[in-house]
């Protein structure tokens, strides 16, 4: 039987081991993360996919190497964008302008939400159990954005940790993921 822990004793474990990794581990496991999603997902020119702008000092997985991936495929990129406290989609551009927001998240500098369906949405968290829910940074700016976007193909997190406790609190707001993609790990929810 698994461990049952609450949301923010996951989120202060897996703070913790996060930032217990170097950047030469954070970079090669990125690598491996993004290797997995080519694998399991193969996304090909004009495919639309949202990828949240990594925060280097929490040691997010690194998704500059997914959007220099995206733009050599000629994929269509999407990034979040907090925008009057709720989260948007923005479309950019190799030549697009970002700026560091109240939270220190980077984002593009566009007001301009996508108004399109979404291929996949590679969402960042703290913490995945084996039912596809998640742990983020606890603002549910993510669940919100889920729950209010009904042409989301699939919902992927990525993570550098497999599932191993199951979240005790999950809430009937929570939206659960279609998939978690790990160095060593493609699970399908």
């Amino acid at each position: 039987m698994n461990l049952s822990l609450t949301k923010n004793e996951l989120r202060t474990i897996y703070k913790a081991k996060r930032m217990a990794l170097s950047q030469d581990e954070v970079t090669f496991l990125s690598e491996k993360v993004l290797n997995n999603f080519i694998l399991q997902f193969n996304p090909i020119e004009n495919q639309k996919v949202n990828v949240f702008l990594s925060i280097e000092k929490f040691n997010e997985v690194n998704t500059q190497i997914f959007i220099e991936y995206f733009f050599e495929k000629k994929i269509k990129i999407f990034t979040p964008k907090i925008c009057k406290n709720k989260l948007i989609s923005v479309e950019i551009f190799q030549d697009s302008e970002f700026a560091v927001n109240n939270w220190g998240i980077t984002e593009p500098v566009s007001n301009i939400a996508a108004d399109c369906d979404l291929d996949y949405v590679l969402t960042p968290l703290l913490y995945c159990d084996s039912l596809g829910n998640r742990v983020g940074y606890g603002k549910g700016f993510y669940d919100e954005f889920f729950f209010s976007h009904s042409k989301i193909g699939k919902k992927i997190g990525l993570n550098f940790f497999s599932p191993k406790e199951e979240i005790a609190d999950v809430f009937e707001k929570d939206v659960k993921l279609d998939a978690l993609i790990t160095p060593n790990q493609i699970i399908d929810f």
